[in-house]
């Protein structure tokens, strides 16, 4: 599993970039977000990345931060969600501007979206909602609690989710063992500790 890349941008498409690590380039998809925090070609770029893999495909996603990779994938956990409609929506709404659309019920803003229409809309919005404080932290969701925002964190809720925990699971276990841990606990400990709450 490929999680992070960091290397150089080589080039850039509607949809996609070329990110140049040690000699070897990764065509990268992205949103129209992140290829716009990217910069111009030669410039050192850091990609969290997810790997999709069907009977006909594999491509590489690449996000801007670790919480759009997050949100990219409990979209596709909605039915008609695939990698190009769920790139779409974080390609119209930032990570925040989704959580509010979830917690909040707005699937007007969702649909805002190229290609997602009023009902597929209705769906994400209904389907995340108490998914989604779990995720970020939603003001007024139940159970909701913020995800430290340090890279640490971010690795720990990857790694669990890697290991086929869902993302609402993985985000609640790692904030309850890294208030446990203190500041600058080590990645292996936080996953350790996260791991036996989260099967627990």
């Amino acid at each position: 599993m490929i999680a992070k890349l960091t290397g150089m941008l080589d080039d850039t498409g509607p949809d996609w970039a070329v990110i140049d690590v040690h000699g070897v380039g990764y065509l990268v998809h992205c949103s129209a977000r992140t290829l716009d925090a990217l910069g111009i070609p030669g410039d050192k770029v850091t990609l969290h990345t997810d790997l999709q893999v069907s009977e006909n495909d594999m491509r590489l996603i690449g996000f801007a931060s670790a919480a759009e990779r997050a949100w990219f994938r409990l979209l596709t956990t909605v039915q008609g969600v695939g990698s190009k409609v769920a790139l779409a929506i974080l390609s119209a709404l930032s990570a925040d501007e989704l959580q509010r659309a979830c917690a909040g019920g707005d699937a007007a803003m969702v649909a805002r979206a190229q290609g997602v229409g009023p009902k597929l809309a209705g769906r994400i919005v209904n389907e995340l909602r108490e998914k989604a404080g779990g995720l970020a932290g939603a003001p007024g969701a139940p159970g909701a609690a913020p995800l430290p925002a340090d890279s640490t964190s971010a690795d720990a809720v990857s790694a669990l989710q890697n290991l086929g925990f869902k993302p609402a699971i993985a985000s609640a276990a790692v904030v309850h063992a890294a208030n446990e841990l203190g500041d600058g606990a080590a990645l292996d400990d936080l996953v350790r500790l996260a791991l036996r709450k989260a099967a627990g």
